[in-house]
């Protein structure tokens, strides 16, 4: 079958994890969220991440503890594996139904960034059609991904540093106009929090509901914890890659939307509608505006670049769980890289690519509208997944967890509590109604798929739950 090699360097995780979660959300949904919700969007930014933290935090803890199980049973460690996290301590079914929801998520959005990739290419290039612009850059992240992990650990990383490098010119400026430190600029000080209608003009609802918006713009940060399973060193560096996530949440967008609206009326929406460019004009940077561009660019090649790792290794992952086909378990080159697995995701990332063509209102729209719910569902998975592996690592193994999850279990069950509230909130925003429909059907459709494949194919699901049953001392 084959292993992967552990060929990532603790470099590479590190960028992967500071720059993981800039995507086009930071630098394109920043702006509507503050027309929507005023100042007081600072607050659903935080609360958002502290979300995501606590969820990097969970999958640290299993990262970490099942590192520590696999090396004193003499086995494989299933660091960053949310689907093996989920049969072994929920059930077959929830690995199964959060493995395959959180590969079609991912696949889903190497098409989408596929897609607008191509677009920007054409806006750039017209005689570049939107489709070649679209499957040449999909293929040359396929060429990186089946060289080798340590090819896509190189094209991330430098990916991860410029997306980082321009948030910090960003945030430096935008700190030295808001403490008066910026000759060309005057301060307006504390007061524009609340000149234009109030911190929180629109009520608390937009607050909460804001939240929804946010969590869909900063998932992704799990990737990092997905790659320290193929590093160097991976207990020292899943450890360093939860750190990061704390601090670059924190920092990048909190820290943004802080400056953003420090700087910018909220109801500005000329300016918010790219804040990043426009703050950066107003500093006197005249070519700020193409150089975000050329970020954002980046930032969607490096998205799709993270999206087809990870979808990757997910399909690995069930297909070693008998939750996928056999084949693709096959690591087929002898850098380690899972080149079935690759080459499927790829596939099915170009059917998703081509649909933006065919049907961008329909089929498109039905698969876009279920990506970000599906991902909340995830993390609620991955939460009860923590908590029930806890009470089974208490109770079978002496050795400390490098990383635990703080004020458990109540942390644990006030992060699924809130999380389930901002799944159900999706129903109170009319653009996000159709998602959170689509999104529990599609959820639904998974579950009852895995007792209809049981039924029909009994010996493997006898296995499959063998395999995954948490084992005792």
């Amino acid at each position: 079958m084959g292993k992967l090699q552990k060929s990532l360097k603790t470099r590479h995780i590190t960028m992967i994890s500071i720059g993981g979660v800039i995507g086009t959300g930071l630098f394109v949904g920043t702006g509507k969220n503050i027309l929507s919700t005023g100042p007081a969007v600072v607050v659903s930014y935080a609360i958002a991440c502290l979300l995501i933290v606590f969820i990097m935090q969970m999958v640290g803890e299993m990262a970490s503890g099942e590192l520590a199980m696999g090396e004193k049973a003499g086995g494989n460690a299933e660091m960053g594996s949310f689907a093996s996290y989920a049969g072994k301590y929920i059930g077959p079914w929830a690995g199964f139904t959060v493995g395959w929801l959180y590969w079609a998520s991912w696949v889903f959005i190497v098409g989408l960034e596929a897609a607008l990739i191509g677009g920007m290419l054409n806006a750039w290039f017209p005689f570049i059609p939107i489709w070649v612009g679209s499957v040449g850059i999909t293929l040359l992240m396929t060429l990186i991904n089946i060289y080798s992990v340590k090819s896509f650990g190189e094209f991330e990383y430098w990916l991860s540093f410029i997306k980082v490098t321009a948030i910090i010119v960003f945030l430096a400026v935008g700190a030295a106009m808001i403490f008066g430190f910026w000759p060309t600029y005057e301060p307006q000080g504390l007061s524009i929090l609340t000149a234009h209608g109030g911190f929180a003009p629109n009520g608390i609802i937009p607050i909460l509901t804001a939240i929804v918006f946010v969590i869909f713009s900063i998932c992704g940060a799990e990737v990092a914890a997905i790659a320290a399973a193929e590093s160097e060193n991976p207990a020292k560096n899943i450890v360093r890659a939860i750190r990061n996530v704390v601090f670059r949440l924190g920092l990048f967008f909190v820290g943004s939307v802080a400056i953003m609206v420090m700087i910018l009326p909220w109801n500005d929406a000329d300016n918010l509608a790219a804040p990043y460019a426009n703050i950066l004009t107003m500093a006197g940077l005249p070519i700020a505006a193409q150089i975000i561009q050329i970020v954002i660019f980046i930032s969607l090649i490096s998205v799709l670049n993270s999206a087809l790792y990870t979808s990757s290794r997910m399909l690995l992952e069930m297909s070693r769980h008998g939750d996928a086909p056999k084949f693709f378990s096959l690591i087929k080159n002898k850098r380690g890289a899972p080149v079935p697995a690759i080459i499927g995701s790829t596939v099915v990332a170009y059917i998703c690519a081509m649909l933006y063509f065919v049907s961008p209102d329909v089929i498109f729209y039905f698969l876009g509208n279920c990506v970000g719910g599906l991902m909340i569902a995830v993390y609620i998975f991955i939460a009860i997944s923590q908590i029930r592996f806890r009470r089974h690592y208490d109770n079978n193994s002496d050795t400390p967890l490098t990383i635990r999850m703080w004020l458990f279990p109540y942390l644990s069950y006030a992060t699924i509590a809130i999380l389930s509230l901002v799944y159900l909130c999706q129903m109170m925003i009319d653009s996000l109604r159709a998602q959170f429909y689509l999104s529990t059907a599609v959820l639904i459709v998974s579950v009852l798929l895995f007792f209809v494949l049981k039924k029909l194919s009994p010996r493997t699901s006898e296995v499959v739950e063998e395999n995954l049953k948490p084992e005792s001392n």
